[in-house]
């Protein structure tokens, strides 16, 4: 039997990124997604190379700063698909950089708004459906410099509010524990995706250096001498939305090819 038969899994934040590959995850392991970005274009593109016949997926555009949209998007999965069974919620702003000398305070309410209370406002939208379900699985993806900041980039509002996200997250295993709602945070590290691929062609360019170069001071740090992937961290958060994590909630698991190890 498919890991995810049966389930419909909402995915914020769809784009050519983690996103796509957790939804794709939840199709390929037999669910059905359901997809939100602000993008249209992008869901549009994300659903078709997914499912190209439509049976299992669908999408709206969804700003998770706004509650109404949220509630659109969660209403979309039990038009559809008759409920929701998990949320993965990978939608964030994680473009803005620098510390806290140099800081726009204005610009860090608007990320930890993002970050954290749209992931919140995300979360509440779905928890009528997940209830009436008898239970299900919320997974944040959060990130590995909330932990452990980073030598390479500087990006001090989003490790605080996904730092935030994390301490929210044991506060809401306990109490949607006994509606048998999990909620649990993926950790990941450095990601070869889109976002990682970028820096390292911009950091080569900049440095006049071969992109390899780039590369192994990244992987020189892993005890796997290799990045994680987009699809590596989407696979660790469908195994979270799975029964086959019934007993798993308030968890933070790191997924980084073992760079920080706890």
């Amino acid at each position: 039997m498919s890991l995810l038969a049966g389930k419909t899994v909402l995915v914020s934040g769809v784009g050519a990124g983690l996103g796509h590959q957790v939804a794709a995850a939840v199709v390929r392991d037999g669910g059905n997604a359901v997809l939100g970005a602000r993008t249209g274009a992008n869901l549009a593109k994300s659903a078709a190379e997914i499912d190209p016949d439509g049976a299992r997926t669908a999408y709206r555009e969804t700003d998770i700063t706004d509650e109404a949209q949220c509630g659109a998007l969660a209403a979309l999965a039990r038009e559809r698909f008759g409920g929701i069974d998990a949320l993965v919620q990978v939608a964030a702003w994680d473009s803005y950089f620098g510390g806290v000398e140099d800081a726009d305070f204005a610009t860090w309410q608007s990320v930890i708004d993002v970050n954290l209370l749209g992931t919140l406002r995300m979360t509440r939208a779905c928890l009528p459906a997940l209830k009436e379900g008898g239970g299900g699985s919320v997974v944040f993806i959060g990130t590995q410099s909330a932990v452990a900041a980073p030598s390479q980039v500087r990006q001090a509002a989003y490790a605080a509010s996904k730092g935030a996200l994390t301490s929210a997250m044991y506060s809401l295993a306990r109490e949607l524990g006994p509606y048998r709602i999990r909620v649990n945070t993926v950790l990941p590290g450095w990601m070869w995706g889109p976002p990682v691929q970028a820096f390292v062609r911009f950091t080569a360019q900049t440095e006049g250096v071969p992109e390899a170069e780039v590369l192994g001071r990244l992987t020189e740090r892993m005890a796997l001498p290799e990045l994680a992937t987009d699809g590596d961290v989407a696979d660790a958060a469908v195994f979270l939305t799975s029964d086959r994590a019934r007993a798993v909630t308030g968890q933070s698991l790191l997924v980084n090819a073992g760079e920080l190890m706890r």
